[in-house]
């Protein structure tokens, strides 16, 4: 009998509607989409947040099955949660490191503020980028300063590398991309900024276009954009080899990878899902899902229960969770998934 798999990290869904910027390509707080408005009208509901008992008793859980990274919301601004101070409090208790995901622009407090908080606990700051030009930049991720950023980024990295000094303990530092196609000719300067000011990684994933406003956004899976997107790649992977970070280490290119010449070897099944067995999701409300698609969609994978009526173990140990495992490449999700990994 297959052996319940063993965790690596849990995503709490801890306050998505809470964020201060309308990223065009984000599910919920998109100028395009209608997800808040559908929710309220489907059920009453205007604003979810994951409530402090349920935080509580969710650490004791991830704690008993040795999971070793925790990440707050990624559909809300994490640093807006009335209870992130409590989530960093819970992780220094249960020795669990934080996996943040932030919008970057550092909202209540001061960037070294923040960073006090931050640093000691987490492993991995991924902060959202969308352009090495301003323009660009304010496009995409609606209400930020391009500016600001480059501002908030260098005063972020400045307080982690004093912290190191301090301490050796090494909190990463990664721009997270979304990959569209009026966007992709700027990734390459997006990775010399990272090496200037000394970001440890790029990553990236391609964009899942939620909205018919932002389907031309997607990069066509044709031969003529694929070449455009390898050039750009081979670019990338020259950059982190000639161009170093301060420290004189390379930047790590993470999924920027040199796409197939066709349609058919780009869309090959035989890409591994990256989280079954290794990553479970938590809503604000306690519903379990097995990956990161939008709401509507994972449904189609099952049911898996509520985390106030069922335990994260015997999720992982169920009928469902089992099928799922052994036969996802076969889901009609699954197999136009973006997030699946080359073999």
């Amino acid at each position: 009998m297959m052996s319940a798999p063993k965790l690596f990290r849990i995503t709490l869904d801890t306050n998505p509607e809470d964020c201060n910027l309308h990223c065009v390509m984000c599910e919920e707080h998109s100028p395009y989409s209608r997800f808040k408005q559908e929710l309220f009208e489907r059920t009453g509901i205007r604003r979810r947040l994951m409530p402090r008992e349920l935080i509580e008793n969710l650490f004791v859980q991830v704690a008993e099955l040795g999971v070793q990274e925790l990440i707050p919301s990624t559909m809300g601004e994490p640093l807006l949660y009335e209870h992130i101070d409590l989530i960093y409090e819970l992780a220094e208790h249960y020795g669990i490191k934080i996996n943040l995901t932030t919008n970057g622009t550092f909202p209540r407090r001061s960037v070294e503020d923040w960073a006090k908080l931050i640093v000691p606990r987490t492993s991995d700051v991924k902060i959202s980028w969308n352009g090495a030009k301003a323009e660009t930049y304010a496009q995409v991720m609606r209400g930020a300063n391009f500016d600001k950023a480059i501002s908030n980024l260098k005063a972020f990295i400045a307080e982690r590398d004093k912290h190191y000094e301090r301490t050796h303990y090494y909190c990463r530092v990664t721009l997270q991309l979304t990959f569209m196609a009026h966007t992709m000719h700027e990734i390459p300067d997006v990775v010399r900024l990272a090496a200037a000011l000394g970001v440890d990684r790029i990553k990236g994933h391609h964009l899942w276009a939620h909205f018919e406003e932002i389907k031309p956004y997607a990069i066509p899976p044709n031969q003529e954009h694929h070449k455009q997107w390898n050039k750009y790649m081979r670019d990338c992977h020259s950059i982190v080899k000639h161009e170093l970070k301060p420290d004189g280490t390379q930047v790590i290119l993470e999924n920027l990878h040199i796409l197939g010449e066709d349609k058919e070897q780009s869309d090959t099944t035989e890409r591994l899902c990256p989280f079954l067995g290794r990553e479970l999701w938590v809503s604000a409300s306690g519903v379990i899902s097995p990956c990161c698609a939008p709401d509507q969609l994972r449904r189609s994978l099952g049911d898996f229960g509520n985390i106030c009526q069922t335990s994260l173990k015997e999720v992982l140990s169920s009928p469902q969770y089992r099928e799922l495992q052994q036969n996802y490449r076969q889901k009609p999700l699954c197999k136009t998934c973006n997030m699946r990994r080359p073999l």
